[in-house]
């Protein structure tokens, strides 16, 4: 946690020292969680011929990434519904100017594990025990999601909040009694043993959203716009072709070869419009997440969405 906050923190003083979101014109800060944006950029090679570079930095989560938006030191990154909504009631300077969507999140995609050996075999089995996420994300949302299902008290679990690798190590050490994340990390924790107590599958939607710091969608609109074209282009691309995808993404994040296969095929995502019907929904992520105490604020939502940016030619893209 010590170096992920080192990192970041490094990000944020280089945005203050000059290089902020609304900077160079000419360059496209984007943000990637691992597994993400850059494996699938990248190995579809929808970046070729753009009019602009694009820089990466990588985060092993999106509060981590979130925080880099907010701050300036990214333009634009892919994070979950539920963080997103997390961070923009919490204050950050932020809006999604795109969506994606996985029509049916599949079983191992998202869940709150239990170590192999644990006693623990249901919900109510976990009362007072540390359950390890990160704050805001969708592995928070889903244990608020599955403790109402429940009908359980959103203090029936305690949470330690940690980044995915410590919340791995954690885990494998029986420091803590659950761990609620996703893949790819979920997938080596299912290969040594462990077990499912409440799965994404039916209990969140497979919302993500791309993210933009407020500066950079003023400075940036039409690299915003062409970079969102292309990456439908990736996303169809992946999809069609999750053999080469798991190749390109096992080389970028160091997962064995089989694991990102696996991954490739659990996140085939598209990108779809920002409308009414979704928005309503994030309203219900805001509810859930305000009526279980995680955060406050009183901010519009609908003014956290900037539905200029999905035009015809992003929707022929995809």
């Amino acid at each position: 946690m010590k170096q992920v906050a080192l990192a970041l923190a490094a990000l944020l003083a280089l945005a203050a020292c000059g290089r902020d979101a609304g900077g160079d014109t000419t360059v496209l800060h984007v943000g990637s969680q691992r597994g993400g944006t850059k494996a699938v950029l990248l190995a579809s090679g929808a970046l070729e011929g753009a009019p602009y570079r694009v820089e990466w930095s990588e985060f092993p989560a999106a509060q981590h990434l979130l925080e880099a938006i907010g701050g300036g030191a990214v333009d634009v990154g892919v994070v979950g519904d539920a963080p997103f909504v997390f961070a923009y009631q919490s204050g950050s300077r932020i809006k999604a100017v795109g969506a994606q969507f996985v029509e049916e999140r599949p079983v191992g995609a998202l869940a709150l594990v239990v170590p192999k050996g644990s006693p623990v075999r249901s919900l109510a089995d976990l009362k007072g025990r540390k359950i390890a996420t990160t704050r805001g994300s969708v592995g928070h949302y889903l244990v608020i999601r599955a403790l109402q299902q429940a009908k359980l008290p959103p203090d029936w679990v305690s949470f330690v909040f940690l980044s995915p690798g410590d919340a791995k190590a954690a885990f494998s050490s029986g420091a803590i009694d659950g761990w609620a994340t996703w893949a790819p990390y979920l997938l080596p924790a299912f290969k040594e043993g462990a077990r499912t107590i409440a799965d994404g599958h039916d209990l969140v939607k497979g919302y993500g959203f791309d993210v933009a710091n407020e500066a950079a969608i003023r400075a940036k609109p039409a690299i915003l716009a062409d970079f969102l074209k292309r990456e439908a282009k990736a996303l169809a691309w992946a999809r069609a072709n999750p053999g080469p995808y798991g190749v390109v993404l096992a080389r970028e994040t160091g997962l064995p070869i089989e694991i990102a296969r696996d991954y490739a095929l659990k996140n085939a995502r598209t990108l779809v419009p920002i409308d009414d019907a979704l928005i309503a929904e994030q309203r219900q992520v805001l509810d859930d997440f305000q009526t279980a105490g995680a955060v406050k604020g009183d901010r519009a939502l609908a003014d956290g969405f900037d539905r200029s940016f999905f035009t015809g030619k992003v929707a022929a893209a995809n």
